[in-house]
């Protein structure tokens, strides 16, 4: 199948090598600003893809990220983030990367081109049609990507996807595609850059309305947050005194006793 790899096309730029600090940096920035804009003209689909993805979480499925390299790193971010920010259990949301572990911080050869291992490392976590699986892929081409997604549209599990191509495998496979066309990068093919910065917005789009509308914040605060530090310990100590009108060391009392924000001021209240 013919398409055209906009993420592949050459860069806008040349001759980087001889370019000043400053040149460098100004350039990958006017490239970076156009990143945001190019999400925008994708809104109308992410919408429809969190959608699905709140319906099947409110129905007690989860949500799974698979990716390779870059891509698959981007969705573990985000799958590892939502239990500390939202109080959420670790099997909601999960991050799938070929090559497993060992490729979060080291590439692992020829992984992301295997068509079998995507469905087998799902298959580990005994994926159903209550889930929902987007594959992250700027080239849209990704063979364990791709594959494991195809397995899902056959077993009736919802799929997703974020690339950076139009008309790529990836988007003609999954059945809600996000495509938002960064362009060439500003060295060429690296799609850890503009595409890599679409990616991670999208995610924080999709996880963060999903968990807003799961009632995991409350007003504009993260009332389910893990204390699992200092200052969010902290943070959870202010929410109450604001919420409650109390002094500081009732509010961290509170907070001690009842182990969550939420919990913390419910028992108040009652």
């Amino acid at each position: 199948m013919n398409f055209t790899k906009t993420t592949e096309a050459d860069s806008n730029y040349n001759h980087l090598e001889k370019m000043t600090v400053s040149e460098l940096l100004t350039n990958i920035n006017s490239e970076d600003k156009t990143v945001p804009l190019a999400v925008e003209n994708s809104l109308p689909q992410i919408e429809k893809l969190t959608e699905k993805v709140i319906e099947k979480l409110k129905s007690g499925g989860r949500l799974f990220y698979m990716g390779a390299g870059t891509s698959g790193r981007l969705g573990i971010l985000d799958a590892s983030e939502c239990p500390p920010t939202f109080g959420v259990s670790h099997d909601i949301v999960m991050g799938l990367i070929a090559g497993g572990d060992t490729a979060i911080r080291k590439a692992v050869e020829f992984a992301e081109d295997s068509i079998t291992q995507g469905w087998k490392d799902l298959q580990d976590f005994n994926i159903t049609e209550k889930d929902f699986v987007i594959g992250i892929a700027a080239s849209g081409t990704t063979p364990y990507v791709v594959s494991a997604l195809k397995k899902c549209n056959q077993n009736n599990i919802s799929t997703g996807c974020i690339t950076c191509n139009e008309g790529s495998p990836l988007a003609l496979t999954a059945k809600f595609p996000i495509v938002v066309i960064v362009g060439p990068e500003f060295i060429t093919g690296s799609s850890r850059m503009k595409a890599g910065t679409a990616q991670k917005l999208i995610l924080n789009m999709i996880s963060t309305t999903t968990m807003i509308r799961l009632g995991k914040v409350k007003g504009n605060k993260m009332v389910d947050m893990q204390l699992s530090n200092n200052k969010l310990v902290n943070r959870g100590t202010r929410m109450i005194m604001n919420e409650l009108l109390v002094s500081e060391e009732e509010a961290n009392q509170l907070l001690k006793e009842a182990k969550s924000v939420r919990k913390a001021i419910a028992n108040y209240k009652k």
